[in-house]
């Protein structure tokens, strides 16, 4: 199986490949709760009866097409900051991070697929794709889904559908959401309507870590709420249909700070991109609004297109775990600032254009 540094080798497959597409939808993820049927949930097993689950799921799990030579640990052998990588990687949850014996984590070698054992559900299988494909993400994680069905015995019932650990998530056992880069809607000062409206058509909209979790870098997830009384289709094409009103609201709303104040947008970008290059410590915070701005700058052709990937990399590799098992040891705060200043202006020193002034001209 791979291991732990293998999978931070390389950026995951959604990570890639930036076009259009990604400019304001960052990613889409569908994830399905299961349960055995003759097995207590996670939460009211005892220790033996948990990890009898997981060494019976994952096994089974490994083994499925398109798993195999994935990464495939028991949670309770991982350091704590190996699991805050995998949480700042959205592999698995922060709940799932937070449990010991019995938990286990099988991700594939490209990240697109990761199945979560004993989380608040015996299983949790995710799928994670770039852009605006919910549709695409659901086709990987029904794939694996009905290919376990075939040897467990999940726990269903004839009117609720699938049981799980919480009662908001019966029937399907579906959530379906989109990372959203909405800058645009922020600096108009329109995203506090944007996200009521959201919420009123019975959405959730969360940060960048889902539940409980603060919004960073102009980054929004959107997510359906309810999984009873709707079809796994009903639930997407809702989905599917808000997140690209979102979106063209945020194209919108760039294109009229840059036909209305471009002025103050080239200001902000620039400020981002002087701040990111030539800043010796930086928080985290920091980083991700910085890097947000300059992101913008590339999807609005102000910067090299190049940056959009950098931004997205950045963007993970540069939170607190991450940068402290690049260094190998636990960091305290002031020292994790100063090694991802390092790090931000060493990937941003090729890729950054000559000053750019308001009307556009390089000087």
């Amino acid at each position: 199986m791979m291991r732990f540094a293998t999978l931070l080798k390389h950026p995951a497959d959604w990570m890639t490949g930036h076009d259009a597409e990604t400019s304001v939808v960052l990613t889409s993820r569908v994830r399905l709760a299961r349960n055995l049927a003759q097995s207590p949930f996670p939460g009211w097993a005892r220790k033996k009866e948990r990890q009898a689950v997981r060494d019976s799921l994952q096994g089974k799990v490994e083994s499925l097409p398109g798993m195999k030579d994935g990464f495939s640990h028991e949670l309770s052998e991982l350091e704590p900051l190996q699991k805050q990588v995998l949480v700042e990687r959205h592999l698995i949850s922060r709940e799932q991070a937070a449990r010991n014996e019995g938990s286990g984590s099988v991700v594939n070698r490209k990240q697109t697929l990761s199945l979560m054992i004993n989380e608040e559900d015996h299983l949790r299988i995710q799928a994670i794709r770039p852009s605006l494909q919910l549709r695409e993400a659901y086709k990987l994680a029904h794939a694996i889904d009905q290919r376990l069905e075939g040897v467990v015995d999940f726990a269903v019932d004839a009117k609720l559908g699938y049981l799980t650990a919480c009662p908001t998530n019966l029937g399907t056992g579906m959530r379906a959401s989109a990372m959203l880069h909405l800058p645009g809607l922020v600096l108009s000062d329109q995203i506090g309507p944007v996200l009521k409206g959201i919420s009123k058509l019975g959405l959730a909209v969360r940060g960048l870590y889902g539940e409980g979790t603060e919004s960073l870098g102009n980054l929004y997830q959107i997510s359906n709420q309810s999984t009873l009384g709707e079809t796994e289709e009903e639930i997407l094409d809702r989905l599917t249909k808000v997140i690209g009103d979102v979106a063209r609201y945020e194209t919108q709303a760039r294109a009229k700070l840059v036909a209305e104040d471009p002025i103050m947008v080239r200001d902000r970008i620039g400020r981002a991109a002087g701040n990111l290059t030539y800043a010796h410590i930086i928080t985290s915070k920091e980083a991700l609004n910085h890097l947000s701005m300059l992101r913008l700058g590339a999807d609005l052709d102000f910067m090299p297109s190049s940056l959009v990937e950098i931004c997205d990399r950045l963007f993970m590799e540069t939170q607190p775990a991450h940068l402290q098992w690049r260094a190998g040891k636990k960091l305290q705060p002031e020292a994790r600032d100063i090694i991802r200043a390092q790090m931000i202006r060493e990937h941003l020193h090729s890729s950054m254009p000559p000053a750019i002034d308001i009307t556009g001209k390089e000087s």
